[in-house]
Protein backbone atom coordinates (compact mmCIF):
# COMPACT_ATOMS: atom_id res chain seq x y z
CA UNK A 1 0.00 0.00 0.00
CA UNK A 2 2.05 3.54 -1.09
CA UNK A 3 1.99 5.65 1.95
CA UNK A 4 -0.26 9.32 1.32
CA UNK A 5 1.24 11.85 3.17
CA UNK A 6 -2.13 13.97 3.29
CA UNK A 7 -2.70 10.83 5.39
CA UNK A 8 -0.51 11.48 8.01
CA UNK A 9 -2.23 13.22 11.58
CA UNK A 10 -0.53 16.39 12.74
CA UNK A 11 -0.73 18.86 15.22
CA UNK A 12 -3.06 22.16 14.08
CA UNK A 13 -4.32 24.91 16.82
CA UNK A 14 -7.41 27.17 15.48
CA UNK A 15 -6.73 30.30 14.12
CA UNK A 16 -8.80 32.12 16.44
CA UNK A 17 -7.27 30.50 19.41
CA UNK A 18 -3.58 31.21 18.13
CA UNK A 19 -3.82 34.90 17.62
CA UNK A 20 -6.12 35.71 20.31
CA UNK A 21 -9.17 36.46 17.84
CA UNK A 22 -6.69 38.29 15.57
CA UNK A 23 -5.12 40.33 17.69
CA UNK A 24 -2.16 38.78 17.78
CA UNK A 25 -1.96 38.18 14.19
CA UNK A 26 0.97 40.00 12.35
CA UNK A 27 2.61 39.49 8.59
CA UNK A 28 6.62 38.57 8.22
CA UNK A 29 8.60 37.53 11.01
CA UNK A 30 7.52 38.73 14.32
CA UNK A 31 10.61 38.54 16.91
CA UNK A 32 9.07 40.49 19.66
CA UNK A 33 9.62 38.02 22.76
CA UNK A 34 6.59 38.76 24.70
CA UNK A 35 3.81 38.58 21.44
CA UNK A 36 5.33 35.51 20.28
CA UNK A 37 5.46 33.99 23.93
CA UNK A 38 1.63 34.53 24.03
CA UNK A 39 1.02 33.11 20.66
CA UNK A 40 2.94 30.11 21.06
CA UNK A 41 1.12 29.57 24.16
CA UNK A 42 -1.84 29.81 22.72
CA UNK A 43 -1.06 26.93 20.54
CA UNK A 44 0.12 25.08 23.50
CA UNK A 45 -3.27 25.37 24.69
CA UNK A 46 -5.48 24.76 21.86
CA UNK A 47 -3.95 22.64 19.60
CA UNK A 48 -5.77 19.11 18.21
CA UNK A 49 -4.43 16.31 15.14
CA UNK A 50 -5.91 16.82 12.25
CA UNK A 51 -5.47 14.64 8.93
CA UNK A 52 -2.41 16.50 6.74
CA UNK A 53 -5.02 16.64 3.75
CA UNK A 54 -7.63 18.46 5.69
CA UNK A 55 -5.52 20.54 7.63
CA UNK A 56 -4.07 21.90 4.10
CA UNK A 57 -7.24 23.13 2.47
CA UNK A 58 -8.71 24.55 6.12
CA UNK A 59 -7.64 28.21 7.06
CA UNK A 60 -9.40 28.71 9.67
CA UNK A 61 -6.41 26.08 11.66
CA UNK A 62 -3.11 27.24 11.98
CA UNK A 63 -0.33 24.19 11.41
CA UNK A 64 2.94 24.51 13.74
CA UNK A 65 6.16 24.07 11.28
CA UNK A 66 9.29 24.38 13.29
CA UNK A 67 11.81 26.55 10.71
CA UNK A 68 15.33 26.05 11.29
CA UNK A 69 17.96 28.13 9.82
CA UNK A 70 22.00 26.56 10.05
CA UNK A 71 24.53 29.57 10.19
CA UNK A 72 28.04 29.09 9.98
CA UNK A 73 29.74 32.02 10.49
CA UNK A 74 28.58 34.31 8.02
CA UNK A 75 27.04 31.81 5.54
CA UNK A 76 23.60 30.41 5.82
CA UNK A 77 22.60 26.69 4.52
CA UNK A 78 20.09 26.52 2.15
CA UNK A 79 18.60 23.81 0.06
CA UNK A 80 16.56 24.00 -3.24
CA UNK A 81 13.34 22.02 -4.02
CA UNK A 82 13.86 19.67 -7.11
CA UNK A 83 10.82 18.40 -9.13
CA UNK A 84 11.30 14.90 -7.21
CA UNK A 85 9.67 16.48 -4.14
CA UNK A 86 6.48 16.05 -2.80
CA UNK A 87 5.15 19.88 -2.53
CA UNK A 88 4.56 20.70 -5.91
CA UNK A 89 3.60 24.23 -5.03
CA UNK A 90 7.40 24.46 -3.69
CA UNK A 91 9.29 23.41 -6.73
CA UNK A 92 12.89 24.82 -7.76
CA UNK A 93 12.18 27.68 -4.80
CA UNK A 94 15.28 27.77 -2.31
CA UNK A 95 14.55 27.47 1.34
CA UNK A 96 16.69 28.19 4.11
CA UNK A 97 14.68 25.93 6.54
CA UNK A 98 14.64 23.08 7.70
CA UNK A 99 11.46 21.64 9.16
CA UNK A 100 8.13 19.79 8.76
CA UNK A 101 4.66 19.32 9.79
CA UNK A 102 4.63 18.01 13.72
CA UNK A 103 2.80 14.44 14.45
CA UNK A 104 1.51 14.25 18.51
CA UNK A 105 3.91 12.50 20.59
CA UNK A 106 1.75 10.69 23.48
CA UNK A 107 3.12 11.58 27.08
CA UNK A 108 4.67 14.85 25.98
CA UNK A 109 3.86 18.09 26.09
CA UNK A 110 3.46 20.70 23.21
CA UNK A 111 7.38 22.80 23.82
CA UNK A 112 8.88 18.75 23.71
CA UNK A 113 6.81 17.81 21.45
CA UNK A 114 7.88 20.73 18.31
CA UNK A 115 11.70 20.56 19.60
CA UNK A 116 11.27 16.67 18.95
CA UNK A 117 9.66 17.21 15.73
CA UNK A 118 12.55 19.67 14.97
CA UNK A 119 15.40 16.73 15.85
CA UNK A 120 13.73 14.38 13.59
CA UNK A 121 13.25 16.59 10.73
CA UNK A 122 16.62 17.51 10.99
CA UNK A 123 18.27 13.73 11.04
CA UNK A 124 15.60 12.80 8.37
CA UNK A 125 16.81 15.26 5.79
CA UNK A 126 20.48 16.49 6.41
CA UNK A 127 23.74 14.53 7.59
CA UNK A 128 25.47 17.30 10.07
CA UNK A 129 29.14 16.43 11.21
CA UNK A 130 27.87 18.05 14.87
CA UNK A 131 26.48 16.12 17.68
CA UNK A 132 25.17 18.65 19.46
CA UNK A 133 23.53 21.60 17.62
CA UNK A 134 22.71 24.85 20.04
CA UNK A 135 19.06 26.10 18.67
CA UNK A 136 17.53 29.32 19.40
CA UNK A 137 14.11 30.14 18.61
CA UNK A 138 14.09 33.48 17.70
CA UNK A 139 10.58 34.16 16.69
CA UNK A 140 7.91 33.32 14.48
CA UNK A 141 6.85 33.38 10.99
CA UNK A 142 3.29 34.15 9.35
CA UNK A 143 2.28 34.94 6.00
CA UNK A 144 -1.44 35.09 5.19
CA UNK A 145 -0.46 36.48 1.46
CA UNK A 146 0.13 33.03 0.46
CA UNK A 147 -1.48 29.85 -0.37
CA UNK A 148 0.80 27.62 1.56
CA UNK A 149 1.21 30.31 4.41
CA UNK A 150 -2.10 30.95 5.06
CA UNK A 151 -2.83 27.53 6.58
CA UNK A 152 1.00 27.65 8.85
CA UNK A 153 2.89 29.00 11.06
CA UNK A 154 6.64 28.98 11.36
CA UNK A 155 8.41 28.92 14.85
CA UNK A 156 11.76 30.35 13.55
CA UNK A 157 14.93 28.51 14.99
CA UNK A 158 18.18 29.63 14.41
CA UNK A 159 21.13 26.31 14.53
CA UNK A 160 25.10 27.89 14.72
CA UNK A 161 27.16 25.23 13.50
CA UNK A 162 31.09 25.12 14.26
CA UNK A 163 33.06 26.76 11.35
CA UNK A 164 34.28 23.72 9.19
CA UNK A 165 31.76 21.43 9.71
CA UNK A 166 30.00 19.64 6.92
CA UNK A 167 26.42 19.63 6.19
CA UNK A 168 24.87 17.48 2.93
CA UNK A 169 21.31 17.00 2.56
CA UNK A 170 20.04 13.15 2.32
CA UNK A 171 17.59 13.26 -0.34
CA UNK A 172 19.67 14.20 -3.10
CA UNK A 173 16.68 13.08 -5.12
CA UNK A 174 14.46 16.22 -3.93
CA UNK A 175 17.21 18.54 -2.44
CA UNK A 176 20.07 20.05 -3.57
CA UNK A 177 22.19 21.79 -0.66
CA UNK A 178 23.82 25.44 -1.29
CA UNK A 179 25.67 27.83 1.18
CA UNK A 180 25.03 31.45 0.76
CA UNK A 181 26.76 34.00 2.68
CA UNK A 182 24.32 36.70 4.01
CA UNK A 183 25.25 39.30 0.98
CA UNK A 184 24.33 36.93 -1.79
CA UNK A 185 21.32 36.35 0.05
CA UNK A 186 20.10 39.77 -0.53
CA UNK A 187 21.20 39.56 -4.29
CA UNK A 188 17.69 40.14 -6.02
CA UNK A 189 18.78 37.17 -8.57
CA UNK A 190 18.63 35.03 -5.32
CA UNK A 191 16.37 36.56 -3.07
CA UNK A 192 13.71 36.41 -5.93
CA UNK A 193 13.84 32.69 -5.84
CA UNK A 194 13.26 32.01 -2.35
CA UNK A 195 10.46 31.04 -0.94
CA UNK A 196 8.77 33.70 1.15
CA UNK A 197 9.31 32.42 4.52
CA UNK A 198 13.05 32.26 3.58
CA UNK A 199 12.61 36.32 2.37
CA UNK A 200 11.15 37.05 5.15
CA UNK A 201 14.44 35.38 7.33
CA UNK A 202 16.76 37.22 5.07
CA UNK A 203 15.35 40.52 5.98
CA UNK A 204 16.24 39.85 9.73
CA UNK A 205 19.77 38.06 9.61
Amino acid sequence: MTYNKMDEMIIVSPRSATFSNEELTFQGVNSDKESTQKIVANMASSYSVMRRGDAEENPEYKQPIPYCVLKQGNEVFGYKRLSGGGEKRLHNQISLGVGGHVNNIEGLDFYDIISESLKRELDEELFIDQEKISLDTIGLINDDLNEVGRVHIGMLVIAELEEGLTVSVKETDQLEGIWFTVDELKQSEVFDSLEAWSQFVVDIL
